[in-house]
């Protein structure tokens, strides 16, 4: 199902013995825009720190109770390795995160060169290697460049400024998130820039690039096509018959198939 993720801010977290906090970000890969892991205010449980718990480690959401439990005990989130998550998080502290907690190195040993957005497989391509053979390769990557960052905030880029093919067109104001798979379907537009109060979806298959210093997300659309692109009601589910007059709308390929 396809959710807000802004809407998820909040949630608790409850280990199999008690409540650890609450969700306070996500952190999201910055060429897949997958979920990698929630940021999580201890509050007064732990003062002072925030923890990550990646998807891995959920059991099936208590939506109605605003509730994501986890296959951890507060005795394993207290004793995690202490990450400065208001710092860039480094492949070398992933690395620790995750051997912690016996969570797979994601990437899978295929790291692309720095300051490139070069392709990295899917979830189904990495399942074809060995899992040995990942590992090795995973950490193999670490070594090479540990200090190499692939994690952002999601709270800081809503805010960023969206630039279309011929001008500015409002800024992200949420994502829309699939809670299968945890991957994000879409980046909410807020126009009112220069469109009173109107929201509009863009998949990020349709980003270009993202300048992290300049606030940035570019994207390959006009103004005017996302001046007239349907509208956005975040009340409203998006559900399969708003995506396909979106997909259709804007003459891409649907990622359903």
């Amino acid at each position: 199902m396809l959710r807000s993720l802004k809407e998820l801010f909040g949630y608790s977290i409850r280990a199999t013995d008690d409540i650890i906090g609450g969700v306070h970000d996500f952190f999201l890969g910055d060429r897949d825009w997958t979920v990698r892991y929630l940021v999580v205010d201890t509050g007064t449980w732990l003062p002072g720190r925030k923890v990550l718990i990646a998807p891995e480690a959920l059991e099936k959401p208590d939506w109605p109770s605003m509730t994501f439990p986890v296959n951890l005990t507060k005795e394993q989130v207290r004793n995690s390795p202490d990450i400065d998550t208001a710092k860039p998080v480094s492949r070398r502290q992933e690395e620790a995160l995750r051997g912690y907690y016996d969570w797979p190195l994601y990437w899978g040993g295929f790291v692309p060169p720095a300051g490139t957005g070069a392709y990295l497989p899917t979830p189904a391509e990495l399942e074809r290697i060995p899992q040995p053979v990942r590992q090795q390769r995973s950490a193999a990557a670490v070594q090479e460049r540990p200090e190499d960052t692939h994690l952002r905030s999601a709270r800081e880029i809503m805010g960023y400024h969206i630039q279309a093919i011929d001008d500015e067109i409002g800024h992200v104001d949420d994502f829309v998130l699939d809670d299968d798979g945890w991957r994000t379907r879409y980046f909410v537009l807020d126009t009112r820039n220069w469109l009173p109060g109107r929201k509009v979806l863009v998949s990020p298959d349709w980003v270009d690039a993202v300048d992290w210093n300049e606030h940035k997300v570019h994207v390959s659309l006009t103004k005017e096509g996302v001046e007239k692109a349907p509208e956005f009601e975040p009340d409203a589910p998006v559900n399969r018959q708003y995506e396909e007059m979106l997909y259709d709308y804007y003459g891409r390929p649907k990622y359903w198939g």
